[in-house]
């Protein structure tokens, strides 16, 4: 796989988040930019000028990307829409110039009709005292909204996967951050009908060499349970993952790849 071009320095914070995390599953996918292109409305340049962070990417190509690798594109659309929001109040993108300062209103003329009670001479009904009729305001109150909504909408993002991760593992006590290298038991239960060996309940990720953390960890209990023992439950998806992963695949009548998709998972599961 050839190495990725480093994204620009003047992408910001969470544009720069986004493209890593379309670049990663992309690479997990196994797909080129030709690919792409052919699985989706967007030609092989376009992507090449969306994952290098020379252009925003639209919402549409990010959903796309996400249905040919076979991901779920939720969290994926709350990092595009933090990125579009960040955008937006920067006043300024890539390949964006930022827009003019609206000119300055001239103060209309004071009504010569008497006010009515209540009121200060020179405001309009409706109006409070001192402010200047116009737009301006009920811009200023729908960015900060739009700003609240997005803030909102990562704040449950992020405490979703906090949560996720917080329920108790095999061994019955909280679990806490995902330490590498360490060996970690297995539990065996099941919910539902549903097996489940106490370290992630995911059903969907895709997991390929290189990877590490709790949903590794998940995989390699569960082929450990159905007899497809990969070493260690470490969290590291080495080369005995892979191979435990491949054989599991072949068992099950799937594409042996030793790539964890979600038909792998619903193998392990069972």
């Amino acid at each position: 796989m050839p190495r990725w071009k480093e994204l620009p320095a003047s992408l910001g914070e969470q544009e720069r988040r986004l493209a890593v995390q379309l670049r990663r599953m992309k690479d997990r996918s196994g797909l080129s930019l030709t690919s792409l292109a052919t699985r989706t409305s967007y030609s092989r340049s376009s992507w090449e000028r969306y994952l290098n962070g020379k252009k925003p990417v639209p919402r549409a190509a990010v959903e796309q990307l996400s249905r040919v690798c076979g991901t779920e594109p939720t969290r994926l659309l709350v990092l595009y829409e933090v990125a579009q929001e960040a955008r937006v109040s920067a006043g300024a993108g890539p390949g964006r110039a930022a827009p003019a300062p609206e000119p300055a209103r001239a103060p209309e003329p004071a009504p010569s009709a008497t006010p009515a009670p209540g009121s200060t001479p020179g405001s309009t009904p409706g109006s409070t005292p001192g402010s200047t009729p116009g737009s301006a305001p009920r811009t200023v109150r729908l960015r900060t909204a739009l700003a609240a909504l997005a803030l909102a909408v990562a704040a449950a993002f992020v405490g979703g996967l906090v949560a996720g991760r917080a329920w108790e593992g095999a061994d019955g006590a909280a679990r806490g951050a995902y330490e590498k290298g360490r060996a970690y038991g297995c539990g065996d239960g099941r919910e539902g009908g549903v097996r489940y060996a106490g370290h992630s309940r995911t059903r969907d990720a895709i997991l390929d060499r290189g990877d590490d953390g709790w949903e590794v960890v998940e995989v390699q209990c569960l082929l450990r349970g159905h007899g497809f023992g990969a070493g260690a439950a470490d969290g590291t998806y080495g080369d005995s993952t892979k191979a435990a992963v491949r054989r599991f695949q072949w068992a099950r009548g799937l594409v042996d790849d030793g790539i964890v998709r979600p038909e792998t998972w619903g193998e392990l599961r069972k």
